[in-house]
């Protein structure tokens, strides 16, 4: 019998200097893979415009993004005439009509207006929107560079507008594209 008693407390003496056991939770300073907090992203830099009429009718509101390589600009415009409009960043926050207060386009780096143009494009320079016949319109265009803030910032103390044309940008004319009058504007507020 005392063989056995024996036996059985250099068993369990061996096991509690051993260290290991099945349920034994790992050291505090180790992370498990599966249980680390990934890191958070980020938020995108935004910002908003809600475009108006000379005579003063609200059309929608586009939402600026910061996205790789330039500006994201996004939403649905309803009022406007139906067919192909020029859509550019102007570098003034004021939507006076006939819109000139906009100023011209926003063009940090002094390039010339058109992605067809050697000495282009301007940042402020968009695809054309195509507005349906029911006078409504889907947008999702980008620039071609900038941030709204930082480096080549569109957003600086006077602020800055999008604007609609009456009619296409030919996508090479300095300084706007051939597209017309100033149909639609709204001022671009941050968030």
């Amino acid at each position: 019998m005392r063989t056995a008693i024996a036996a059985v407390v250099v068993g369990l003496s061996l096991t509690a200097c051993s260290g290991t056991r099945d349920d034994a939770a790992p050291p505090a300073d180790s992370a498990s893979p599966s249980s680390a907090t990934p890191a958070p992203m980020p938020a995108a830099d935004t910002a908003t415009a809600t475009l108006m009429t000379a005579n003063g009718r609200e059309l929608g509101t586009l939402t600026l993004t910061d996205v790789s390589g330039g500006i994201q600009v996004a939403g649905r415009l309803s009022g406007l005439p139906p067919g192909e409009h020029a859509i550019h960043l102007h570098t003034t926050g004021q939507c006076e009509a006939p819109f000139t207060s906009a100023g011209g386009h926003w063009n940090p780096t002094g390039r010339q207006h058109g992605t067809d143009n050697p000495e282009g494009p301007h940042f402020a320079d968009m695809p054309n929107i195509m507005v349906a016949s029911d006078s409504s319109v889907s947008i999702m265009a980008r620039t071609p560079g900038g941030t709204l803030r930082g480096e080549n910032a569109l957003l600086d103390d006077d602020g800055a507008a999008v604007v609609i044309h009456a009619g296409p940008d030919d996508y090479r004319t300095d300084p706007a594209g051939d597209a017309g009058a100033r149909i639609a504007c709204g001022v671009v507020t941050g968030r």
